[in-house]
Parts: C-alpha cells; sequence; structure tokens
C-alpha cells in the first residue's frame, strides 16, 4: 500500500486533500471549508452546539479499532448528543492532533469514516484545524444543529410521575469492548491467533460502529410529542439518569425486568462471569435516547417500536431506586465511564 507522508502536503494540502469530496447539503451552510471560519445562515432558529474530544489510549486503542471505524464513531457520537435535545445535526467542524507515524493515507481512511456518517445523517463538513501531535491521535469534534422554539427538553424538565423511556438495548458496546480487550491481550501474546468473532457480531459493531438515534427523535415528531427531559446514554444508563433526576430535582424508579437487554450482550456477560443488569446500568457508549414523558401518554409508548418504558419520576425525597426482580429496592450510583479517573 502507498505510503504519503503528511509532511509533503502541509496542513492546508491536507485538509484539500482529505475534504475535497465533501459536498454541502445543508441550505443554511452558506460557506464551509477554505476561509477563518464557517458561515451559517439559521432564519431564526434555535441553534444547538456540542462538541466533544477522543484521544488515543484514554477513547480508543487503533489496535483493533479501524480509522474508519473511528471516524465514523467520532462524528456519531456528537450527533447523538444534538438528537439528544430534539434536534437534527447540521454542521461539523473537525480537528485533529496528528503524529509522525500517521500517514496522509491514514488521515483519508480517518475522514472516509467521517464522509461517511456525514452522508448518512445529512451533516455538512464545515471546517476544522490540524496541528503536530506528540501523544497519538487526538480528535475533537464540534457539531451544530437546528432545534425548535419551545421543543428543546434539557435534562431539568422532569416531573413526577413521568414515564421513564430508553431506545434500544443496553449494555452491547460494554460488551462489545472486554471482547476485543481480552482479544486483545490473547493476540500479543500469540501473533499467530486470530480473533474469532463469529456470533458476536452485534456487540463488537455496537462498540465499534455505533449509531445515533435519528430514527427515535423523528418519531417523536411524527407522533408530536416532546419529552419533558431526555439525554443521551453515553456513560451509563445509572449516570445519565442521576443526571436528569439531580438536575430537574426529582427521584426515580426503574424496573430491573423492564430493561432492554440484546441476547448477545447476555451470553458476553454470562461469559465473563458479570451481572447482566450491572453491564446495563453501567456500562456507557450504547448512544441511545433516556427520556421521560408525561404518564398519560402511557398507552403511547407502550407499544412505539425502538421503545421500551422501564420507570417512572418520583418525588426527589424518595431517590433514585432500581427494583429488582425479586422486589428489592437498589440505589442507583454513578458507576459509568469516567476518563479523569
Amino acid at each position: 500500500m502507498q505510503r504519503t507522508e503528511i509532511a509533503t502536503l502541509g496542513e492546508f494540502g491536507l485538509i484539500e486533500h482529505i475534504t475535497r469530496n465533501f459536498q454541502l447539503k445543508n441550505d443554511s451552510s452558506i460557506k464551509g471549508i477554505g476561509d477563518d471560519a464557517a458561515i451559517l445562515s439559521y432564519n431564526d432558529k434555535p441553534v444547538l452546539v456540542t462538541s466533544d474530544l477522543l484521544l488515543e489510549g484514554i477513547h480508543f486503542d487503533l489496535m483493533y479499532v479501524p480509522l474508519k471505524h473511528l471516524g465514523y464513531k467520532a462524528a456519531v457520537v456528537n450527533f447523538s448528543d444534538i438528537y439528544a435535545m430534539n434536534g437534527y445535526p447540521k454542521q461539523i467542524t473537525v480537528s485533529l492532533g496528528v503524529s509522525r507515524r500517521f500517514s496522509v493515507e491514514d488521515m483519508e481512511e480517518l475522514y472516509s469514516g467521517i464522509k461517511l456518517a456525514c452522508d448518512k445523517y445529512g451533516v455538512d463538513l464545515v471546517g476544522g484545524d490540524t496541528s503536530a501531535s506528540v501523544t497519538g491521535l487526538t480528535i475533537g469534534i464540534t457539531c451544530i444543529g437546528e432545534g425548535e422554539k419551545g421543543k428543546i427538553p434539557g435534562r431539568n424538565g422532569a416531573k413526577n410521575t413521568d414515564l421513564i423511556c430508553v431506545s434500544g438495548d443496553l449494555g452491547a458496546a460494554y460488551m462489545g469492548l472486554l471482547l476485543l480487550e481480552r482479544e486483545k491481550r490473547i493476540f500479543s501474546g500469540n501473533e499467530g491467533i486470530q480473533p474469532d468473532f463469529s456470533g458476536k457480531e452485534y456487540i463488537i459493531e455496537r462498540q465499534l460502529k455505533p449509531e445515533a438515534r435519528k430514527d427515535i427523535v423523528e418519531s417523536l415528531e411524527r407522533i408530536n410529542v416532546v419529552p419533558t427531559a431526555m439525554i443521551d446514554i453515553s456513560d451509563g444508563l445509572s449516570s445519565e439518569l442521576l443526571h436528569i433526576s439531580k438536575q430537574s430535582n426529582v427521584g426515580c424508579r426503574i424496573y430491573e425486568d423492564r430493561i432492554p437487554v440484546d441476547f448477545q450482550t447476555a451470553v458476553m456477560a454470562e461469559e465473563f462471569n458479570m451481572n447482566v443488569t450491572t453491564v446495563a446500568l453501567n456500562g456507557g457508549e450504547d448512544y441511545e435516547l433516556l427520556f421521560t414523558v408525561p404518564l398519560e401518554m402511557n398507552d403511547v409508548f407502550q407499544n412505539l417500536p425502538g421503545i421500551k418504558v422501564i420507570g417512572h419520576i418520583t418525588d426527589a425525597s424518595l431517590g433514585s431506586r432500581l427494583i429488582t426482580r425479586d422486589g428489592q429496592e437498589v440505589e442507583l450510583r454513578a458507576q459509568g465511564w469516567n476518563s479523569l479517573k
């Protein structure tokens, strides 16, 4: 495979080279890459902005994360934050810190993943920055989105008796991570061994190529429902529930037997001798949507595809608890991902 040193193109040559296939798709993108700043127009619409920083060795391991998958995931996790505000992502900027061990072709792979995500979700790449790095690869993405006035739920709007809903299933991404880490350790001592992921494709994909839940936001829009509070599950269900509880000044009750878990996740948890509920509560990186809606919406949400009602909001004095399958109450604790620990 051809290898072109990044230094041969320079900063601006590299930017032009790896972004040349990106075309603007949104009317709100007036001017993209090429000036000191992008120019956007929103016609008096609320603007949503989020940013995310991914560092090699902290957030990803290139021993088992392909650069194309990394680019896709880096973009999608930012889109997820915008969907968690009941909005739609429209533009991103991408900033990179790149060490000398990476080539132009490596950057092409990374950006091919970013482009795939942008094309799938209808998002424009409109700028960014690159710099030399002595600590490997760093990716910083800022995402800009559009919301509707009066339809942007925060984390502080949950009310007593509200239903607690979650999309998809939980814990799969964490099980995928543990599986990849296990195979990495085995491979490190036995280079001739190739990992066998047959029957485990779903949990691997959930870790390496997550999807943002645009479809859930579209479903809510179709039935004209605005959640009272909403957040995406990046650090674990327990952590995100406690964010909502704290900022809304409420308590909550969720039920163990209602937490959605995929079969492969359960099988992998058993293989690792882990409690599958603990995995679902604390795994993180699921990028599902956790939200609350008024109790009178119960009939609607009990039958809405892709969404599960897992509990309800209570008065703050009752605290935040998990009701186990045998009826015991267990206090919820924030034990999910924390990169600073």
